[in-house]
């Protein structure tokens, strides 16, 4: 057995039927103790998203701080990853997606809570919390251990390949297909091989504009990540609802399809994939490694946000997986299950999402390729920026205000994104997968260890606005 067989299998384990298990357990136990909080609340998390608190502490708006945690979860999983569930376990996945969607609301509400609840905001406006501070000042300082390896685990995700290698990768594969997929224009470089021009190109852009936002640390990355999330988000709603719209006698089967294939997977795909298990575990799977409730990272960012209120951040915080899984994911896979994308031979990944775009939507296919190339890069984009920023803060809790330390770092991510495009070492990915799944593990030990802090929090909060 190769090495890679070996990181294969432990990555297979830890993003396995247990972590998700544990994952959606947590949030149907706070779904549960909140009263259904996602549902009754949600009109309520939409006001506060929009309209940003007055006089709180902290170092960025609180829409800021969310769009901060869009721009990492809103990603090319919400373009590859739900094709590629959608392929894997047929359309049912898209309802078992939907279903971990509506329980990690609850989770992401109660992360958001408490990372504000528990950060620590120095006399200079300094934020920081996350995980890491509710582990140890929630759960007291014996727990600190698990909080330093979460934050190790943390550092590793974004320097490893989720914000840097796979991002980039996305990125110029995307721009090299469109412009150059016969490789007409190539150039060799020494000792590492031919690449196309484009990848070449797109790689030293790309590592330009990273490194242009990133040395303005986390308000340069929240100001570009309040301008361009939204907008990416509006552009791709518009475009994936316009082929919904344009195949609308298409959507009652599409929506029987997705319910039969979640309970009777063998009756949708002639017996291609035949097990619910198959579809319930690729749905959830990919759910939350799309929205990323559980997993800890988003609370890192909704920490730096300017509110008095740990359960107002935590309303907006809910709000970033009502609009990466339930809106975005399920209009692209609306998409793919009205176009039967999803059944046909030989397309994979990306290429399921583009064939459903080339034939939904009423433009040429080349404009319905440009379109879905400019999603991938503007998502692959601000995920790279997003995680740089949770990775600065898990090292900055490791090693405290070092500034040394996270100029080094900030530098060997850009150097990261730099020669991304000529990574190929898919063992650097796996290695990255499994870290990113070992986060989960201490922030959801504490998710179920400070439950009652929540609920108690939850109810102080609208008891006292009721009054």
């Amino acid at each position: 057995m190769t090495f890679s067989d070996i990181l294969t299998k432990i990555d297979s384990f830890v993003w396995g039927p247990p972590l998700m298990a544990i994952i959606l357990a947590g949030g149907i136990m706070l779904t549960v103790r909140l009263g259904l909080l996602q549902v009754r609340r949600l009109p309520l998390a939409l006001k506060y998203m929009l309209k940003n608190e007055e006089g709180g502490k902290g170092e960025v708006t609180s829409f800021a701080a969310l769009c901060t945690a869009l721009s990492a979860t809103i990603g090319t999983g919400n373009i590859v990853g739900v094709a590629t569930a959608i392929a894997a376990g047929g359309p049912g996945a898209l309802f078992w997606m939907e279903l971990a969607a509506f329980f990690g609301m609850a989770t992401k509400y109660a992360e958001g809570l408490l990372a504000v609840h528990f950060r620590t905001v120095d006399d200079e406006g300094h934020a920081l919390g996350g995980p890491f501070y509710y582990i140890e000042r929630g759960m007291g300082k014996k727990w600190k251990w698990l909080a330093k390896i979460f934050a190790f685990f943390g550092v590793c995700v974004g320097i490893l390949g989720i914000g840097t290698f796979s991002q980039v990768n996305g990125i110029s594969s995307a721009v090299n297909n469109f412009f150059d997929p016969n490789m007409m224009h190539t150039v060799v470089i020494p000792h590492i091989g031919e690449y196309s021009v484009t990848v070449v190109i797109a790689s030293m852009v790309l590592s330009l504009l990273v490194a242009l936002v990133l040395i303005g640390g986390i308000k340069r990355i929240a100001g570009v990540s309040q301008l361009v999330v939204p907008l990416m988000a509006v552009i791709y709603i518009i475009i994936t609802l316009m082929l919904v719209l344009c195949n609308l006698n298409k959507i009652p089967s599409a929506i029987v399809t997705i319910v039969k294939g979640a309970f009777s997977p063998a009756a949708v795909t002639g017996g291609a994939v035949g097990s619910i298990i198959a579809a319930a575990q690729n749905g959830i799977a990919r759910g939350i490694f799309s929205n990323e409730a559980g997993l800890g990272s988003a609370p890192i960012a909704a920490a730096a946000a300017q509110t008095k209120e740990p359960v107002r951040q935590g309303l907006v915080s809910m709000t970033g997986t009502f609009i990466d899984t339930i809106l975005i994911c399920t209009m692209t896979g609306l998409s793919i299950v009205m176009t039967d994308a999803w059944s046909q031979p030989g397309l994979v990944g990306v290429g399921i999402t583009t064939y459903a775009f080339d034939k939904g939507l009423p433009f040429p296919g080349e404009i319905s390729a440009f379109l879905l190339m400019l999603c991938l890069v503007f998502f692959a984009f601000t995920t790279i920026l997003g995680w740089d920023y949770y990775s600065e803060r898990c090292l900055e809790y490791l090693c405290g205000k070092n500034g040394k330390a996270i100029k080094i770092f900030r530098w060997l991510y850009i150097l990261a994104v730099f020669i991304g495009p000529y990574m190929t070492v898919s063992e650097v990915w796996t290695i990255a997968d499994i870290f990113n799944g070992l986060m989960a593990l201490p922030n959801m030990i504490a998710l179920f260890a400070l439950s009652g802090v929540v609920v108690k929090e939850t109810r102080v909060y609208f008891k006292k606005n009721k009054q």
